[in-house]
């Protein structure tokens, strides 16, 4: 067996085996395969696809590439929870202690943000001493004693999904339904979860833009999930514009303790209720939705939620005082409104450009080397199907240099979609899988 035979197979369109397949994941990650070798491989399984059995078999070998978590201790259904990406996007935040308080472990590895979306990571060490870099002894010790603990990535979990991942970027093969579900799933498998909600987002904001490029992902990962015998659900959710209101990291962070203080926008309860009935129903402690919901509503209104989010800061080393009164967070030097110059209904807001605008402030990366400033960002005042008048105020832009905030202002306006036609508020749930 050799790599050229295999180039050459999946070339010309033939199905690759199970030994193929991993004998290329293991001497590619081995640096055994060159990247031209590598890149012939990826470019041919971009142009011709994979079916159900060869998307798993990659999953599989990306996932036993590196190191794995063993969950195992905490019973039979571990549930995860992964979105694939979002403006706004601070559901872990929100979700993962209600889950906890409900008596469900979470033992969560999150990553940080590049590009437009935000990271989970990067806004939890925007909280005063919040460390996120823990060992994994502790991690699962921390699991064990509070029932939560969200980490970074710090095994080596799927190195092959990582070489790919980054060749796939600089070649042209990112928008291949096989390559983006197992490398997703690869990382889910290795971090040790036997069942997954994944939150499919899809729009301006997201990786797929249409629903029907949405749907086919999530199907190849529920695919995955059933034949890895990990039971798998997708929720695919609504991200043309930003979700909730707050862009950037101390303010995703505040909005998130508002949330579970029961001040939650209502896009974001959508999405919290629907993953979160689905991670109580996959880790068997209640079969019915609807129930499911009014679960998650109880653990907020009597305070356990917010009460479990207390004691995550705390157990890993953050000041709770900033949960306490989120006045305590570092503030911008400049809070400028983006006012609207025209009155009608907002028929658009480019969740993408929201997500770029706020990056540019300082609030995300272009490269991972890149600073993070905590406290810039983007608070969205006006949402889709909105009515404005002349002079309303649209958004507000959180800023710490002057002129990045004049432009983030005009950048701002320019994304905001503003006619006489009403509008319906959009849908936020699209669909099941």
């Amino acid at each position: 067996m050799n790599i050229l035979e295999i180039i050459a197979k999946k070339r010309d369109n033939k199905k690759l085996s199970k030994e193929e397949i991993n004998y290329f994941i293991k001497e590619y990650t081995n640096n055994n395969i060159t990247d031209y070798q590598a890149a012939a491989l990826v470019m041919a399984i971009y142009i011709n696809g994979m079916d159900d059995e060869e998307t798993k078999e990659l999953t599989l070998a990306m996932a036993d590439s590196g190191e794995t978590l063993d969950l195992s201790v905490f019973g039979e259904n571990v549930v995860d929870k992964h979105s694939t990406g979002g403006v706004g996007d601070k559901v872990s935040l929100i979700l993962l202690p209600i889950i906890a308080s409900l008596g469900i472990p979470v033992a969560k590895m999150s990553g940080r943000g590049l590009g437009f979306t935000g990271g989970t990571i990067d806004k939890l060490e925007s909280i005063k001493g919040y460390h996120t870099d823990i060992g994994i002894d502790k991690f699962i010790e921390n699991v064990k004693s509070i029932g939560i603990s969200l980490i970074g990535q710090t095994l080596n979990l799927a190195p092959a999904d990582k070489k790919i991942y980054a060749l796939r970027d600089t070649i042209s093969c990112t928008e291949s339904i096989p390559l983006i579900a197992s490398s997703i799933m690869s990382k889910k498998i290795a971090a040790g979860a036997n069942k997954i909600v994944l939150d499919v987002t899809c729009g301006h904001g997201a990786f797929m833009n249409n629903i029907e490029d949405a749907r086919k992902l999530a199907v190849a990962m529920k695919n995955i999930g059933k034949l890895a015998n990990k039971e798998t659900v997708c929720v695919i959710t609504n991200m043309n514009e930003p979700l909730g209101y707050a862009v950037g990291n101390n303010l995703e962070v505040i909005e998130a303790v508002n949330s579970l203080k029961g001040n939650m926008p209502e896009d974001v309860e959508q999405v919290i209720l629907e993953l979160g009935a689905y991670m109580i129903k996959l880790a068997d402690k209640g079969d019915n939705i609807e129930e499911n919901k009014e679960k998650i509503k109880e653990v907020i209104s009597n305070g356990k939620a917010y009460d479990k989010f207390l004691q995550l800061i705390e157990n890993q080393g953050g000041d709770t005082s900033y949960i306490k009164d989120t006045n305590k967070f570092e503030k911008a030097k400049y809070i400028l409104p983006v006012k609207s110059e025209k009155a009608g209904y907002i028929q658009d807001i480019n969740a993408r450009r929201i997500g770029e605008i706020s990056g540019l402030l300082g609030a995300g990366r272009m490269k991972k080397e890149d600073k993070i400033d905590f406290s810039v960002g983007i608070v969205v005042e006006k949402k889709v199907s909105e009515y404005v008048k002349q002079g309303d105020v649209l958004a507000y832009v959180h800023a710490n240099d002057e002129k990045l905030a004049q432009e983030a202002i005009s950048e701002v306006l320019t994304e905001y979609v503003i006619e006489s036609k009403k509008v319906d508020k959009p849908k936020v749930i699209l669909e099941i899988i």
